[in-house]
C-alpha cells in the first residue's frame, strides 16, 4: 500500500512538466526569422568559425589543477582529526594512508612534469636559449 503513494508522486512528477511543455508549445508565438537561428555570443555579431583550436595545455593544467583540489578537500578533515587518530590506532596506522595517498599524488605529478604537460608555451627566445645549452 505505500507503493501506491511513490507512485502517485512519480506520476505526478512526469506529468506536470509534460503539461507545462505541451501548453508552451500550444501558446507560445511562432515567429520563423533567421536571426533565431543565429550563433548568440553575448550580443556580439559572430566572427570567425565555430571550429576554433585549443591548445590542450589549458585542459591540461585544469585537471591537474582538480587532481589537486581534491586533494586538499581530502586531506584537510584528515588533518583534523589526526591527533586523535594517533591517540586511538598509533602513528603508523594514522600516517601510513595519508603517506600512500600523497605518494601517488607525488608519482602522479613528477609523471605529469616529466611528460611536460605542466611546462607552459615557451617564448622563442627561451627555447633558443635551451637549444644553446644543450648543445
Amino acid at each position: 500500500m505505500s507503493w501506491i503513494a511513490v507512485g502517485a508522486l512519480a506520476l505526478v512528477a512526469i506529468v506536470i512538466p509534460l503539461a507545462m511543455m505541451a501548453a508552451s508549445w500550444l501558446l507560445r508565438p511562432s515567429v520563423p526569422e533567421d536571426s533565431k537561428r543565429a550563433t548568440y555570443e553575448s550580443g556580439e555579431v559572430p566572427t570567425g568559425g565555430t571550429r576554433i583550436r585549443f591548445n590542450i595545455q589549458y585542459y591540461m593544467v585544469a585537471l591537474l589543477f582538480v587532481v589537486f583540489d581534491v586533494e586538499t578537500v581530502l586531506i584537510f578533515p584528515w588533518a583534523v582529526v589526526y591527533t586523535d587518530a594517533i591517540g586511538l590506532v598509533g602513528l603508523g596506522a594514522a600516517l601510513a594512508p595519508m603517506l600512500v595517498f600523497v605518494g601517488i599524488l607525488v608519482v602522479g605529478l613528477a609523471w605529469a612534469w616529466r611528460s611536460g604537460v605542466v611546462e607552459w608555451a615557451r617564448s622563442s627566445r627561451v627555447q633558443e636559449r635551451t637549444k644553446r645549452i644543450e648543445q
